[in-house]
């Protein structure tokens, strides 16, 4: 008898991987996606209203382990066979940061991430891996596809990853996949996979709340029952945090639900989802006023408010034993308004100060019915300007996917082929009012709003709407050639049309189209049952965004994702990874030791950078950069018993541009032109080089549990210094303890300390125009360093009760 799974079966004692003194359950049935965590069902007591705890002997639930191969599910494979690094993190993993961003557990457990806070608030982090970036701030370069139920959540405008709208309670799995083109656009450097959970999944009911440091209250409920083929699950969150910076309050509201079907043959899920939340996005603040205060903030406000609401309908079909069919229609509303204050080019004119200039003395600041504007403001006063954008993106798609498992030749083979399409409709709008910097650096507004001008720069209100069209056809086949070795190949081929009509006049006029096949291709060795080796090799692409086709000419340059003017065309991004490694586990006396180390190449053709205007402050451009190259290493070990966990990861990354080109820096180091000269092997800002992860959790008692991580990631250079020439942001650790105690089968409480030590670092920092806004803090005098810092959080308690029924 031939068996098209593999059954894995075992007894799982989990004091840290799941909670069995309470009664909600994460479930499986005999297939399930990655994480590979053996999480039993509960056995009936005989007691009504009873079950056994987890610490005593249940039935194991046999599972087949698969890891995602595409953005449907259906395609999984065994892990073993996966030609690339294989990074996962679970909803238990998840619940133990007690936090509602997602980005803090994949900076626990993946080896190569971190987080850069670039807006200057924590639900908004750029989440980083291997020098790529999926960020929520618009004008960063994207380098990586997210997908949530295997749709993916790029924003239509600028490829933005909102980190924030997913409900972290509602997640069953994360995965990162790399060197994979089957996720499409933006996976140059890999892509992120949300799973969430079911009512097939996780049954009963949690409720968590959790109060601390900085007037942070969150709290959480989860809820899922099954009732014969049809099951029910709904998540909701809320969070209230006042920051530690001034102006920088966040609120978070969020909901997930979902509703299943299914029978022997078939599997249908109706998800949705909303959320509704603000953030005091503080981002950089000059060193100088840092040093007086660390909660400090520069020009305010800068508020972003976020709305999401979407339905999704996923389908799986066993046509036959051997032929599976998956499918996702989505429909996806984002709403985001933003507004920064921020200095101004206007300025009272050199030969008639009662009139109004912009960008130099001479040339004219127009209105919006395009006459000069007076000047009404004190002559003392320092200008600034409230910028003020809107985004409204509709987004529809359908993804379709067949998979074969019969045998090839005699030989076992895995067959995947799909196809994707999705269509964007996006209404933007940006406006500028004029105003003045108080001496607390807030700006306030006057009512008077620029249109357009300057020369070269161009400021002015702007309404745009533009229309993206995604499609993607690919396949993938994974072959054994014998029980030990197989290899995988394909390849995907995407098409982008990006359509941008300018609903003022005609200058934002216009379409581009992109077209590439990305392949693939690598294998795996299964050297014994607890070592496998792997290598491959892939090329990945990503098209402009509307937002960057709007603002790439120098001579022009924008406020970044506000104000858009007509530029010349941009390339698009191929990049070329080639990786290989070896991982493997081994079942010790002590527990199990499981271990991976890999190394990677990714060669970056016409890489798009984000370039500041020397021209004026808050101003730039995007621009093809030529080649970039980033390479590294990436080693993890963790060991894994009843009674104790230990992991520890190091990553190295080593970004660099590859050819010389002359680019525009506020860097102190700039010529007379407000310029910076990259030279070939220049390291590319904001990547650090070196990080280093551990950590531990030991049960004390059945009840009583202690833990601690530290993270530590070595210096980089400043944005804006491509040339390598100033002294770079220092390199930092970060030590955070942890604690629980299960009170009885329901009501556990539980305890963390971030950044014990109270280190004050920075994740980022970039350089600003010390000549822009006074030093308000230092009697007027100008300011003197040209670093701007995003300041981490100082130590920091928060304590929580979770009851799970």
């Amino acid at each position: 008898m031939s068996f098209r799974y593999l059954l894995i079966v075992s007894i799982s004692l989990c004091p840290f991987a799941c909670n069995g003194s309470a009664y909600a359950q994460e479930l499986s049935g005999a297939v399930q996606a990655l994480p590979p965590i053996v999480v039993t069902g509960t056995k009936p007591s005989g007691k009504r209203g009873r079950s056994e705890s987890a610490t005593r002997i249940s039935r194991a639930i046999p599972r087949l382990v698969v890891y995602p191969t595409t953005p449907l599910q259906g395609a999984g494979i065994d892990p073993d066979k996966v030609p690339a690094s294989v990074n996962v993190v679970d909803a238990n993993q998840i619940k133990q940061t007690g936090s509602l961003n997602i980005g803090d557990a994949l900076v626990k457990y993946v080896p190569g991430i971190i987080v850069n806070e670039v807006a200057g608030n924590p639900f908004q982090p750029n989440v980083q891996f291997r020098g790529f970036v999926a960020s929520p701030v618009s004008g960063t370069p994207q380098g990586l596809a997210v997908y949530q139920n295997g749709v993916r959540i790029n924003e239509a405008f600028g490829d933005t990853v909102n980190w924030d709208l997913i409900p972290t309670a509602a997640i069953k799995s994360v995965t990162v996949v790399t060197n994979n083109p089957a996720f499409g656009l933006n996976a140059l450097g890999g892509a992120v996979n949300v799973q969430m959970k079911d009512g097939f999944g996780y049954h009963g009911a949690e409720i968590d709340t959790m109060g601390g440091s900085f007037g942070r209250i969150q709290s959480s409920a989860q809820w899922g029952k099954q009732i014969d083929n049809v099951a029910v699950y709904g998540a909701l969150e809320g969070l209230h945090d006042d920051g530690f910076r001034n102006f920088s309050a966040s609120d978070v509201r969020r909901f997930y639900g979902d509703v299943g079907v299914k029978n022997d043959q078939s599997e249908f899920h109706l998800n949705m989802g909303a959320a509704d939340n603000k953030f005091g996005a503080t981002a950089t603040a000059p060193i100088e006023l840092l040093q007086q205060f660390w909660g400090a903030t520069y020009t305010t406000p800068q508020t972003t408010e976020n709305r999401v609401g979407y339905v999704n309908l996923t389908g799986k079909v066993e046509v036959t034993p051997n032929w599976t069919i998956d499918g996702v229609a989505h429909v996806r509303v984002f709403d985001q308004k933003v507004l920064d204050g921020n200095p101004t080019g206007a300025q009272p004119c050199a030969a008639d100060p009662m009139l109004l200039c912009f960008g130099d003395g001479s040339t004219p600041a127009n209105g919006l019915n395009g006459a000069q504007l007076s000047n009404p403001f004190d002559p003392a006063a320092t200008l600034g300007e409230l910028d003020r954008t809107t985004t409204h993106s509709s987004t529809t798609g359908v993804s379709l996917q067949a998979t074969n498992t019969d045998q090839l030749i005699g030989h076992n083979n895995h067959f995947a082929v799909g196809a994707s399409f999705d269509s964007s409709v996006t209404n933007f709008s940006a406006s500028a009012e004029l105003g003045t910097i108080g001496p607390n650096f807030v700006v306030s507004g006057s009512g008077i709003f620029l249109g357009q001008s300057g020369n070269p720069v161009s400021i002015g209100p702007v309404a745009l709407r533009a229309t993206n069209q995604y499609t993607g056809l690919y396949a993938l086949d994974t072959f054994d050639i014998t029980n030990a070795f197989a290899i995988t190949g394909g390849g995907r081929f995407n098409v982008a049309n990006i359509n941008l009509q300018d609903q003022i006049g005609t200058a934002l006029n216009g379409n581009d189209s992109f077209s590439r096949f990305n392949p693939i291709i690598g294998g795996t060795y299964k050297i014994n049952s607890g070592l496998t080796a792997y290598a491959g090799y892939s090329e990945a692409n990503r098209a402009p965004t509307p937002l960057e086709l709007g603002c790439a000419d120098p001579a022009h340059p924008c406020i970044i994702a506000a104000f858009l003017v007509s530029d010349p065309p941009l390339k698009q991004v191929v990049s070329r990874t080639v990786e290989a490694g070896l991982r493997g586990s081994r079942d010790l006396n002590i527990g199990t030791l499981g271990w991976k180390l890999g190394v990677y190449r990714a060669d970056n053709t016409d890489d798009i950078l984000a370039i500041p205007s020397p021209v004026l402050q808050g101003f730039g451009y995007f621009q093809n950069v030529g080649s970039t190259r980033r390479q590294g290493i990436e080693a993890e070990v963790n060991l894994k018993s009843t009674a104790l966990q230990l992991y520890a990861s190091y990553a190295l990354v080593d970004a660099r541009f590859l050819d010389a080109l002359q680019v525009g820096s506020n860097s102190p180091f700039a010529d007379a032109n407000g310029n910076v000269q990259i030279l070939p092997g220049n390291r590319i800002p904001a990547i650090p080089r070196n990080r280093i992860k551990a950590g531990i959790d030991y049960a004390i008692t059945e009840a009583l549990k202690v833990g601690g991580d530290v993270l530590y990631v070595s210096d980089q250079y400043f944005v804006g210094d491509e040339s390598n020439q100033a002294p770079r942001l220092p390199s930092y650790a970060v030590f955070n303890l942890h604690a629980s105690y299960q009170i009885d089968k329901t009501f556990q409480i539980y305890a963390r300390a971030d950044n014990i030590f109270d280190n004050r670092y920075a994740t980022y920092g970039t350089f600003f125009d010390t000549g822009a806004v006074p030093n308000f803090a230092n009697g007027g005098a100008p300011f003197t360093d040209p670093r701007s810092l995003s300041p981490a959080r100082p130590r920091a308690f928060y304590a929580g009760l979770r009851a799970t029924f």
